[in-house]
């Protein structure tokens, strides 16, 4: 159980080691500073090392995925493999099997990937398909933002109540934390309608969603959990979003940050799939760019971070908490749509979508994202991430990598007319030429997702982290990233070793072992009391309102597959 990576490249910049040549140890899963001499050594000279990769907000458990692979069976007919000795047989392009992505992620390189939306309801159903993922840890963020509590304590601005709450769905549900969507948005699509903006009200509730969003985050704050809220704002792809996206992003900028979480994270909200949320103008006619006003704001306060979902152009499977909005992409596509409602608690739709270079709209977005990236001055803030599989597969990472090391690839794509024009002339892509260095790359892909989640045992390369560690076939010395763009694609799309908790899972680009998956959840410890007090005070309007049982909702253990709790002192 020793094992010495011999003479690799470290790329790791939670300990700002950039490219230096230097072996790295682990021992009973454990990076460790020394081994003895009956270490087994494993030959990784002037090969890339990292950190094993964190995805931090993909989709990849829960009834949205069941329902997409049921309706969608022509994506399921991709990507079919036999089953070996090893792996059992693979399915899915866009909404892959359950073990086909544990697989497929692990043959990247990545060890931890964040289910970024899990219904309260069908958190059990979650947790089980979780179980049937190998190869990954997974946390899971129930879903807050439109829940009927919630509202009434925000409206009341009862933060207390709210943070009770709080830490007794997250011991419920076995989730990491705050998740909100569309807030007040899906309350108002119970009732056919939407939201369009953070002051609008939830229909029959007198609360608006930035009083939703502030009451959240203070809670969060209140609980020291080690994410912050993590929000999906109103008005997702619709053009003219930009000031909704900048006055949420504002809404908390005066919100301290727990004393105990301040000491592992910098933010108090994260914002996912930035991109989405990122255009100007008044219809799909005129719109624009608005990266560099969002970023603008990014770069000057650093009380939020965000991930990209950046546009791969395929053909995938859009699905999201945000039902509305789904359905005004049926609308807009034609495209067969179901919608995925649970109980009226949460919302979700569901529809395929096709991403094509020589579509304006869906250049505009492949263009916005990575403006995003370029433009956002601190790799600390942005994650990469394609919100999987909304705006792609998470199997195209390699490729976005390449886009963000070559400024040639990318002028290639908008010169050769590979792209639609509007890359050109509705963004700013065409004048930005900066390029990602590994370092950057490995910031975006494992360090910072890390320290966004408050993680003090991954993603970095320190001795007494777990041992989730990534190799690739690339020699730094030897490559031009800006000019090689197709190889560094092909050196990130497969990693030579994937080594999980010690375990080597990938071995000379192949996978020769499968591993269970563990399930991460956050329990809040001194907020029992209160916690029972708020039980106790919405019992009767539950029982009277509410078409399930409570009994509906709670994890048993049974459900959650060797768990890793993170106990978290609220107070």
């Amino acid at each position: 159980m020793e094992y010495i990576l011999k003479n690799g490249i470290v790329y790791d910049p939670a300990n700002e080691i950039n490219g230096e040549k230097k072996d790295v140890m682990f021992k009973d899963g454990i990076i460790v500073d020394d081994v003895s001499s009956d270490a087994k050594v494993l030959d990784v000279t002037d090969k890339i090392v990292m950190p094993a990769g964190i995805d931090p907000h993909a989709h990849i458990a829960g009834p949205k995925l069941v329902v997409g692979r049921l309706y969608r069976p022509e994506d399921s007919r991709r990507g079919v493999t036999q089953k070996t000795k090893v792996l059992r047989s693979e399915s899915g392009f866009s909404i892959p099997s359950c073990p086909a992505t544990g697989y497929r992620y692990s043959r990247l390189g990545y060890g931890t990937v964040v289910e970024a939306a899990m219904p309260p309801l069908e958190a059990k159903h979650t947790h089980e398909e979780i179980a049937t993922i190998p190869q990954l840890d997974i946390p899971a963020l129930p879903l807050f933002g439109n829940n009927w509590f919630v509202m009434e304590y925000a409206k009341d601005n009862n933060i207390e109540d709210i943070a009770a709450f709080v830490a007794a769905w997250l011991k419920i549900s076995k989730g990491y934390g705050i998740k909100i969507v569309n807030p007040c948005g899906s309350e108002a699509w119970g009732w056919g309608m939407n939201v369009h903006g953070v002051n609008d009200k939830a229909p029959y509730f007198d609360v608006t969603s930035k009083e939703v969003v502030v009451a959240l985050a203070k809670a969060n704050e209140m609980l020291n959990l080690p994410h912050s809220i993590h929000i999906h704002p109103n008005d997702l792809g619709h053009p003219g979003n930009v000031p909704t996206t900048l006055e949420t992003m504002d809404a908390v900028k005066n919100i301290k940050k727990g004393s105990k979480a301040a000491e592992i994270r910098d933010q108090v909200m994260h914002l996912c799939h930035l991109q989405f949320h990122a255009y100007t103008g008044n219809s799909w006619k005129d719109a624009a760019s608005g990266a560099e006003e969002l970023t603008k704001y990014i770069n000057k306060h650093d009380h939020v971070t965000c991930d990209v979902g950046q546009i791969t152009f395929d053909e995938t499977t859009t699905m999201t908490a945000d039902a509305p909005m789904e359905y005004d992409l049926f609308k807009l596509s034609g495209l067969k749509w179901t919608n995925k409602d649970i109980e009226c608690e949460t919302a979700a739709g569901i529809i395929p979508c096709i991403y094509s270079p020589k579509n304006p709209v869906n250049t505009l977005q492949w263009a916005i994202g990575l403006e995003l990236f370029l433009q956002i001055e601190d790799p600390w803030k942005v994650c990469l991430t394609t919100d999987h599989p909304n705006a792609g597969p998470f199997t195209r990472y390699p490729r976005i990598i390449s886009w963000l090391m070559s400024n040639q690839r990318r002028m290639e794509m908008i010169e050769n007319r590979e792209v639609h024009k509007w890359a050109e002339k509705r963004t700013t892509l065409a004048t930005l030429d900066r390029e990602y260095d590994f370092y950057d790359i490995a910031t975006i892909t494992r360090s910072a997702p890390a320290k966004i989640y408050g993680f003090t045992d991954r993603g970095a390369l320190t001795p007494g982290y777990r041992a989730d560690i990534a190799v690739y076939d690339i020699n730094p010395n030897e490559i031009d990233p800006s000019r090689q763009a197709a190889d560094i694609e092909k050196g990130f799309n497969i990693a030579d070793y994937t080594i999980k908790d010690g375990q080597i899972l990938v071995k000379d680009k192949e996978i020769v072992k499968v591993k269970e998956s563990q399930n991460m959840w956050v329990n809040v410890k001194g907020w029992e009391q209160n916690e029972q007090k708020v039980i106790d005070n919405i019992m009767p309007f539950f029982t009277q309102y509410y078409s399930v049982k409570w009994e509906n909702y709670p994890v048993h253990d049974h459900y959650v597959s060797n768990p890793i709790r993170i106990d978290v002192d609220g107070k």
